[in-house]
């Protein structure tokens, strides 16, 4: 049996008890907010909630390096792994995944004697959260049954080329700066008390509706997901501050569906730093 390790970034907020349970590699992405550096996970998320509401400014996060992908790649050859598996972070929103795909061909130059003997697969995620996370907990699992590389891989690209989420963000400045909503739509939206309702499936982000009020935002993630989730299959919930609205989310899509959603994650900085610390929503396999 091969010797399988799996990897993936901050951005993908799996747990950290199954982060550790499972043994998956997590980098974190630098955070800048103000004057103040640090790395994706140095703070509780509530912890970062807070500095995130308590701040003028808005974080930015910076990109993994080629460079120390070939340092990581290197690493788990030494170690005698015969497949990694990276997941990586979208890359029509991070510069991260070209890196990684760039440090693969630098890495077998600079160590020709690991061709043959080792694989380094790179997956663009497409995606963002928990997205991509919970096919690496999944993945996971499959590898301390037995499972093999094409095995893994071929299940987390299958469900990451339907996965889709649907998020209702209840504060605009975040999403407007990030680009997820233009300025001139956040603008209408604040002073009508409109919210957005957005999709991301393959990177892209669309606006599936937008609400009125606070209230609406739940009722039409639900809607959302009745109608375009394949009947049966697993779901999970995003969230981030306030537990009440993951509490209220998961009774009414639990109503909806007739089952409960697999697990709830909550957002970390990555994910903040674009969506707020103010949102919820699922993501499933949809239906096209």
């Amino acid at each position: 049996m091969s010797k399988i390790k799996l990897m993936t970034d901050s951005a993908s907020d799996i747990p950290q008890e199954l982060e550790k349970k499972h043994d998956i590699r997590i980098l974190r992405f630098p955070i800048t907010l103000g004057e103040k550096a640090f790395y994706d996970r140095d703070y509780d998320n509530l912890e970062y909630y807070k500095m995130l509401k308590d701040s003028k400014d808005f974080p930015t996060h910076a990109q993994i390096t080629a460079f120390e992908f070939v340092e990581l790649y290197k690493e788990y050859f030494d170690q005698g792994y015969d497949d990694l598996i990276y997941v990586a972070i979208a890359s029509l929103g991070s510069a991260t995944y070209s890196n990684a795909v760039m440090a693969v061909d630098n890495f077998f130059e600079e160590y020709p004697e690991a061709k043959g003997k080792y694989n380094v697969h790179v997956i663009d995620s497409g995606n963002y959260t928990g997205v991509y996370g919970y096919p690496l907990i999944r993945s996971a699992e499959k590898i301390e049954k037995g499972a093999s590389a094409e095995e893994v891989i071929a299940y987390m690209q299958d469900w990451l080329a339907n996965a889709e989420v649907h998020f209702g963000c209840y504060t605009l400045e975040f999403v407007k700066r990030s680009g997820r909503v233009s300025t001139a739509a956040a603008f209408v939206g604040e002073l009508m008390g409109l919210r957005p309702v957005i999709q991301i499936k393959k990177g892209v982000s669309t606006t599936d509706a937008k609400v009125r009020g606070d209230k609406a935002v739940i009722p039409k993630i639900v809607e959302i997901t009745a109608n375009r989730i394949i009947p049966q299959t697993p779901y999970c919930l995003v969230y981030a501050d306030n537990d009440e609205q993951e509490k209220e989310l998961t009774a009414a899509l639990t109503k909806k569906l007739g089952y409960p959603p697999e697990m709830s994650f909550r957002i970390g900085g990555v994910i903040a730093a674009n969506a707020g610390p103010d949102l919820v929503g699922a993501f499933f396999k949809g239906k096209d």
